[in-house]
């Protein structure tokens, strides 16, 4: 019988096959030699900024959503988004579905008003992808409840 691995090589065609008898000795299993990984490494970068504050207390983290200038309408479903901002602070913050990716900025925008007048732009975490289009809703970009990150252009 020809072992399948074989007949999968050859495709229905012919095997040649040399075979020597070592009945009399002994196994001996081969050693494995060990080799270093001899390749060039590659470093990974993140577009995740890095933290420069201390994370917020659970309680700073309410008193933002309880002081949010969004408005919410507890009628619509609503979802929670983690704003990482470019100076290594966090926001989060409850908003509709149906919110746009636009208040998202002007949220970030009333909350920190020194954003005004720098340029940035909003990206999503793994998989990284940039929000350009800003009148999507936030269910439509499916962003919800999930980390935005602010990148400064």
């Amino acid at each position: 019988e020809i072992p399948v691995e074989l007949q999968r090589l050859v495709h229905g065609g012919q095997v040649s096959l040399d075979m020597e008898d070592h009945q009399e000795q002994e196994y001996v299993k081969p050693r494995l030699r060990f080799k270093a990984f001899s390749g060039e490494g590659q470093k990974l970068g993140s577009l995740t900024p890095e933290i420069v504050s201390t994370p917020s207390s659970p309680e700073e983290e309410e008193k933002s959503i309880l002081n949010a200038p969004v408005l919410i309408d507890d009628s619509m479903p609503a979802t929670k988004i983690q704003i990482r901002l470019a100076d290594g602070s966090r926001l989060i913050q409850r908003f509709n579905q149906t919110h746009r990716i636009k208040d998202i900025r002007d949220f970030i925008i009333q909350s920190r008003p020194a954003f005004a007048t720098t340029d940035f732009v909003l990206v999503t975490t793994f998989p990284n992808k940039e929000l350009t289009d800003e009148s999507l809703t936030l269910q439509e970009a499916d962003i919800l409840n999930t980390v935005i990150l602010q990148q400064l252009k």
